[in-house]
């Protein structure tokens, strides 16, 4: 049905001619500058290919395998497979949120503290993708760099390994030149010695911040286009070095060590941090991502199917990298002649050691080896590009009416991004890889996540109530999930989280690059700074949200001082109403007929629309309302009559429309 919309008309005032003010985000005007649409995903499969694209990344084919060699082979699987309920639930918690966490039950800290770990992350993430661009243009040469001695950079204990009999020689003290190569990048003694700033890798780093920034510098319109590459082609390149690396001599080997575990592991609480950790960095819980991506669905979207679907592809990712990447290993340490533990000492290295050397195996190496950094660089960009949009819709969310005109938001991103270049040039140097792990182990991961963690489920458990969550995602989905998801949010989640966080906080041991370097005082001293940024906001938050409120805390816990826009299931809600303003517009089933009155898709879509528009003026009020002290008994009054108006105007049309089923979540 199609009909030419009509101006809807307020108490006697047509829209047009109303105070801008008094309509929506999507109305407003300023300088003749309209505030753009927040928009939304096109179709299904750009925002399942964007969410796989996030946590599908370089922690799958380099991060898991490395912790499972750092913490005893298979056995971090086994505790990685243990822990699935705990991302599970947390998934469903950061899908089905519509609105940030900034804005959420008052707990203002829990949005800013994913925040700063997100700031974090965008800095020192990206330098991987530096590293992979390096090696791809080495890769455009006749004999690959890595693949043989005789180079400057190469020692006197570099052997071709591949060209050696290994059965009559003993090659305990040399080494491959792939991970001579790896030296290549100019290591320094300590981070002490900062060193001078590699002028190849800072190109490469502007590189990739350049491409990340055209992959979201439209939104979601440009990010959904480029996933469809970034998110798929990894998996082809994944399968055929698996193939490769289960064929090579000695994979079996380093499969076995993959899967068997190692038991005298287990009294180490580091173990235990990284099995936990990983989980959350995996996933990408607590980072915002998931919450972002997920604000850009409709209402009604099937969130826990999608997470079961997306939980299953991370996991079997994750499961089947590691037969690629411990195949190579296992090989790696048969021409060595040594144990495996011996073999790749190099931490984040791993994926620039193992891999290259399994593609100097196969034929014609040059152009696998550029195939092979070429899946690194789509791995790390897709994550890459989604932290930093995940940041720039907090700002944006936060300040619609400043970032949403003209090409602000653009502005935005290129100012964030040149920051970020700027900060991540230090880790560079030949100083900079330990820079790097301070920020690996301190900054965005370990206990941080694992703080947030036990905040935000004790936020959803038990300050807004489990209940209450558990009835708002039946409303968006139709149908309850499982109960075991709930006693998640209020036990099991926290408990967990709590434990481990403590278990890390009583047998912490101070981090060491390789193993062998101790950091100095003061760079243990950075790292902890920069684990406190982002934990402190939350007491910090919480505590200045309740002094600035105005009750008890059971008070404030019943009235959050933020307004929270959830459904209702007893009676419609201004999510309910925009779910079915987008089922009237999209067919003529829904509220033609009641009894002997007419209401027609443009009439209710019309109404429907001022409502919801109406409802966010209102709740712009609510919030100056809150930070003003004067006049609040005729505001307060002001506002009651406001909503009396509004409610009569549409209580025909919203009441007819819900009482049809078609129109229901």
């Amino acid at each position: 049905m199609t009909a030419e919309k009509s101006i809807p008309v307020i108490n006697g005032k047509a829209e047009d001619d109303m105070d801008p003010e008094a309509l929506g985000a999507t109305s407003l005007r300023s300088n003749d500058k309209k505030v753009n649409e927040r928009g939304q995903w096109n179709n299904k499969v750009e925002f399942v290919l964007s969410v796989a694209g996030e946590i599908i990344g370089l922690g799958n084919v380099w991060r898991f395998p490395y912790l499972c060699y750092k913490n005893g082979g298979g056995e971090s699987l086994r505790r990685h497979e243990s822990e699935t309920s705990v991302p599970y639930e947390q998934r469903c918690l950061a899908a089905t949120s519509t609105v940030n966490l900034y804005v959420l039950f008052g707990f203002a800290g829990i949005g800013y503290a994913t925040q700063v770990i997100e700031a974090h992350l965008n800095v020192y993430y990206v330098i991987i993708l530096a590293w992979a661009i390096f090696y791809l243009f080495n890769c455009f040469s006749k004999e690959l760099p890595w693949a043989t001695c005789g180079h400057e950079w190469n020692t006197e204990n570099c052997q071709e390994f591949d060209k050696v009999n290994a059965s009559n020689c003993s090659f305990a003290n040399a080494t491959s030149p792939v991970i001579e190569f790896w030296e290549v990048l100019g290591i320094s003694s300590g981070i002490e010695h900062i060193g001078n700033l590699r002028w190849e890798l800072a190109l490469c780093l502007l590189l990739a911040w350049t491409v990340c920034y055209f992959c979201i510098w439209k939104g979601i319109r440009s990010t959904g286009k480029v996933v469809y590459v970034t998110a798929t082609f990894p998996y082809v390149m994944l399968v055929i070095l698996l193939i490769r690396g289960v064929t090579l001599p000695g994979a079996a080997e380093g499969i076995k060590f993959y899967l068997y575990p190692d038991i005298s592991r287990l009294s180490d609480p580091q173990v235990w941090v990284d099995a936990g950790t990983q989980i959350f960095f995996s996933y990408a819980i607590c980072l915002g991502c998931l919450t972002a991506l997920g604000s850009y669905n409709s209402y009604n979207n099937n969130c826990y199917r999608d997470c079961i679907m997306l939980c299953c592809l991370n996991s079997g990712t994750s499961f089947v990298a590691g037969f690629a990447i411990f195949s190579v290993l296992g090989f790696m340490a048969s021409e060595q002649n040594v144990p495996i533990a011996a073999v790749a000492e190099s931490g984040p290295g791993l994926a620039f050691i193992a891999y290259p050397k399994a593609v100097t195996m196969m034929p014609v190496p040059p152009v696998w080896a550029a195939l092979f950094f070429m899946m690194l660089i789509f791995l790390g960009l897709d994550s890459q590009f989604v932290c930093v949009e995940s940041l720039v819709t907090a700002v944006v969310d936060m300040y619609p009416k400043i970032f949403r005109r003209g090409h602000r938001r653009e502005l935005l991103i290129l100012a964030l991004s040149i920051f970020s270049y700027l900060l991540g040039l230090i880790m560079l140097t030949e100083g900079g890889m330990y820079v790097f792990q301070l920020f690996d182990a301190y900054a965005s991961s370990g206990m941080c996540l694992l703080f947030v963690a036990v905040f935000e489920s004790i936020c959803i458990g038990w300050v807004y109530g489990s209940d209450k969550f558990y009835d708002n995602i039946e409303d968006m989905i139709g149908y309850r999930p499982i109960p075991l998801i709930k006693w998640c949010w209020m036990f099991l989640t926290p408990g967990i989280c709590a434990s481990i966080f403590l278990f890390f906080l009583i047998k912490y041991k101070p981090l060491k690059y390789n193993n062998i370097y101790v950091y100095p005082d003061w760079g243990y001293g950075i790292g902890w700074m920069m684990a406190l940024s982002s934990m402190i906001c939350i007491p910090l938050g919480l505590v200045v949200q309740i002094w600035r409120t105005e009750g008890t805390f059971s008070e404030v816990r019943t009235n959050p001082p933020f307004p929270v826009i959830l459904p209702d299931p007893a009676k419609p809600s201004p999510l309910q109403v925009s779910y079915c303003v987008e089922r009237v517009r999209g067919s003529s089933g829904c509220g033609e007929f009641v009894g002997e009155e007419r209401f027609t898709d443009v009439d209710f879509a019309d109404n429907a629309v001022i409502f919801t528009e109406s409802m966010e003026d209102l709740i712009g009020d609510l919030e100056r309302l809150n930070k003003e002290s004067g006049c609040l008994g005729l505001r307060v009054s002001w506002m009651k009559t406001k909503i009396q108006d509004f409610n009569e105007l549409l209580s025909t049309a919203i009441s007819s429309v819900f009482r049809q089923r078609e129109c229901r979540p």
